[in-house]
């Protein structure tokens, strides 16, 4: 089993401290590091053979798209970004799953291009480092956040 469906099995035995809300099509939770402030994930319910976008069915891939839009617009909201940075990798683990960041000025200090650039300029043993864990009450207050966000978005597009 891949990384993001053994996370996704502790969702369902309520015993992932990260996860936030279910929606439809997949999971929002807040990411394990938290130099970039609200790091949040959206994974994809689902694993099998569906490693890409294009593997899913057109109904499908617009409601995925538009969770995962409306999971990074509450992240948005709830953390104060200046400008939201998307990844869908999945060399690491080609479970579809969606890495929200957060970004602010300064948030990779003077790597990159004299500060400015996308995450992974950010050296990979800072970014992960266990400096970089929220405490319980702050990943308490992260998860409230969120979900207080995701619930009025979801509330305000009728869901």
């Amino acid at each position: 089993m891949c990384l993001i469906c053994d996370r996704i099995e502790m969702i369902k035995k309520g015993a992932n401290p990260y996860f936030v809300k279910e929606l439809d099509t997949g999971y929002a939770v807040i990411g394990d590091n938290q130099h970039f402030y609200g790091y949040t994930l959206f994974l994809y319910k689902h694993h099998g053979k569906i490693t890409e976008l294009f593997h899913l069915d057109a109904d499908e891939r617009a409601k995925f798209m538009e969770e995962m839009t409306l999971v990074a617009e509450a992240a948005n909201n709830a953390f104060g970004a200046e400008k939201m940075n998307y990844e869908l990798l999945g060399m690491g683990d080609a479970h579809l799953h969606w890495h929200l960041y957060p970004r602010r000025t300064g948030d990779i200090e003077n790597y990159g291009s004299h500060g400015k650039g996308p995450v992974w300029w950010y050296p990979m043993e800072k970014m992960y480092s266990d400096d970089c864990r929220p405490t319980e009450s702050e990943l308490a207050d992260m998860k409230a956040r969120l979900l207080k966000e995701l619930d009025a978005l979801t509330e305000k597009r009728g869901k």
